[in-house]
């Protein structure tokens, strides 16, 4: 979402649950460090968000078309993240790749970056996962059982973002977007991101079930990975996030993605440019400060993002360290 749709209310409130439900997911990232538990995998979890984060982050860059209908899609990530993260450690590492792109790239507005990470982030990791993909796995990461889980939990998630944004925009009452016919554009376009980033989050959890199982929560938790390369694994993802930021990200769809597509649709025009008040202002001027890379306007964008993703979760790291326990 951009500012334009935001108002200062909306922006406070979701503002305000977003750094609550982070500061949770801090919390319990760190509880389970400190237990002990072996899905957290204590030393291991905090360069494995990183890495993740950058391989997130640059495959959302690639922009897929949905065919007949002039829209294009991109992953969100979060169930590929939960998957391998768990979902609390997945909610910090997808907020983390939002905030990067928000701030360095001018990629969703700054005062709706606490919507955005709602309606991605928690609405994948939180609901999505825990809800759908978790209980139809159940522990049997069949390649039947994967495709399924991973493509029902990407539409969900994709639907309630979309049910989401649509609900933001209309309690901001900023725009003139009309509520139902907006609704009517959202939820279908969705469905089928929802079904693209489900079939590309099953075939990474497929290959990663065959080539390296301990990277996966369900699999660590159970203690069923044996011996494991964590260092072969961490700079084969690292490699793979770099290929797809320098590489594959230029073959990416020019179409507009689900939500402008939906407004231009409803509207019949561009998406409306945000209201002229000192909240909005003040938003707009941070992140033109702060954005270096506006739009990914360099061949570079890709690897320098997830290079930016691996240090913000690396220097979020001290926070998540086991307390020290009295004798």
């Amino acid at each position: 979402m951009s500012d334009a749709l935001v108002s200062p209310p909306v922006f406070a409130v979701a503002g305000a649950v977003s750094l609550a439900l982070l500061g949770t997911a801090i919390f319990k990232v760190k509880q389970k460090r400190n237990e002990d538990d072996p899905s957290a995998q204590n030393e291991r979890i905090v360069p494995l968000m990183g890495v993740m984060g950058a391989f997130v982050f640059a495959a959302q860059m690639i922009n897929f078309s949905i065919p007949g209908t002039g829209s294009s899609g991109h992953i969100v990530g979060g169930i590929l993240l939960s998957a391998v993260l768990g979902p609390w450690a997945a909610l910090i590492t997808l907020a983390s790749v939002l905030v990067i792109q928000c701030l360095v790239f001018a990629d969703g507005g700054f005062m709706a970056l606490g919507c955005n990470i709602l309606n991605m982030a928690v609405c994948s990791c939180l609901l999505a996962y825990p809800l759908i993909f978790r209980p139809l796995v159940r522990g049997n990461l069949s390649t039947g059982r994967i495709f399924a889980a991973s493509l029902l939990a990407s539409v969900v998630g994709l639907e309630l973002g979309a049910l989401a944004v649509t609900a933001e925009t209309e309690l901001s009452g900023i725009t003139a977007l009309p509520t139902g016919k907006f609704l009517m554009f959202m939820l279908p376009i969705h469905l089928l991101i929802g079904i693209g980033e489900g079939l590309a989050t099953a075939a990474v959890l497929c290959a990663v079930r065959k080539y390296k199982p301990e990277l996966l929560v369900d699999i660590r938790r159970t203690g069923g990975t044996g011996k494991t390369s964590w260092g072969k694994a961490l700079a084969g993802l690292s490699l793979a996030a770099l290929l797809l930021g320098g590489s594959f990200s230029w073959i990416a769809s020019s179409d507009p993605d689900g939500l402008e597509w939906s407004i231009a649709r409803t509207t019949g025009a561009d998406e409306p440019e945000a209201a002229d008040d000192p909240l909005h202002r003040t938003a707009a001027s941070i992140q033109r400060t702060t954005a270096l890379m506006p739009d990914y306007d360099t061949s570079l964008a890709g690897i320098v993002g997830s290079g930016a993703i691996l240090l913000a979760v690396f220097g979020l790291s001290s926070l998540f360290g086991p307390s020290r326990r009295q004798p």
